[in-house]
């Protein structure tokens, strides 16, 4: 049995600075009031419970600390909504921005969109936070579009703007974009996927077209994760979406010849090589193939 890693596979740029700013401001502000997300700073669980032990913690609410007032707040790395961050300035809590970079920028195009007089459309998941972001940005509201099915959530517009959620696949932008030809007279778009996400998407579609399994590893809750498990099903070989190597399951791997694993971009090295370990651990003594790795 042969086991092949992605080449892009597990944390991506956003991701590491993300969580290098958390650490940091956690050492640093330590004893200066409470420090804290709101929301996982990104979506891996195993992640965010190394943090929480460092003492950083994860709430749901400004409403929810118990002191109302001070302390320091790292956003996150999907970004938030400007109401959220104005309302944490006026309780007085010290903001460490750990927003990534590629998401900024469709914020801040967005928002550019916005103030050139365009009816802004966000390509993405409506109730994902990096959208929410993008979208409480705006003086205006944004209309999110998941595909272009739902091109009835738009009134009719002459100008049309147009964004897109950092983690999803471009063939949904397209789509999209394509729809809105037969509706607008002048669109305006900018494609703000980002450049690891696409290459992991491809990355992880080559390998999973060669191989018998293939083992997506990431968080449930992590969007670019589940993206890559639906694009994976999609060659037609066996798909496992999991977390963690515990999850594996031997019966998986029986009379398999290649295995394939990826990782989602916010899924640690240390997860993607114990699931890697954990594969070989399943071959029959002297069955062992050569490993291949990026």
């Amino acid at each position: 049995m042969r086991v092949s890693v992605a080449p892009c596979a597990g944390f991506c740029f956003g991701v590491k600075r993300a969580l290098k700013i958390a650490f940091d401001a956690a050492h640093k502000h330590t004893g200066d009031g409470p420090i804290f997300t709101l929301g996982p700073i990104i979506h891996n669980p195993q992640v965010v419970a190394r943090l929480e032990r460092e003492g950083l913690a994860v709430i749901d609410n400004l409403d929810d600390l118990e002191n109302p007032r001070g302390g320091t707040m790292i956003v996150r790395s999907h970004g938030l909504p400007r109401s959220v961050l104005e309302d944490a300035s006026r309780r007085g809590i010290r903001l460490v921005d750990a927003t990534c970079p590629f998401v900024k920028e469709a914020q801040e195009r967005a928002e550019q969109l916005a103030g050139e007089g365009y009816a802004v459309v966000i390509v993405g998941e409506e109730d994902h936070p990096e959208v929410l972001s993008i979208a409480g940005g705006l003086s205006s509201p944004a209309t999110v579009m998941a595909g272009p099915n739902e091109l009835d959530k738009l009134p009719r517009e002459t100008r049309v703007g147009v964004v897109c959620q950092t983690t999803q696949p471009i063939g949904h932008l397209i789509a999209v974009v394509n729809r809105l030809l037969e509706q607008a007279k002048e669109i305006k778009v900018f494609n703000t996927i980002c450049r690891a996400t696409f290459e992991r998407q491809i990355n992880a579609l080559e390998l999973a077209r060669r191989v018998d399994v293939m083992l997506v590893v990431g968080g449930r809750n992590s969007a670019n994760t589940r993206r890559l498990w639906k694009l994976c099903q999609e060659t037609g070989c066996d798909v496992y979406h999991i977390e963690t190597a515990e999850e594996l399951k031997p019966e998986w791997f029986e009379g398999k010849e290649e295995i394939g694993i990826t990782g989602g971009a916010s899924t640690p090295q240390w997860i993607v090589d114990d699931v890697v370990s954990a594969v070989e651990e399943t071959q029959a003594p002297g069955d062992a193939g050569e490993e291949s790795r990026p």
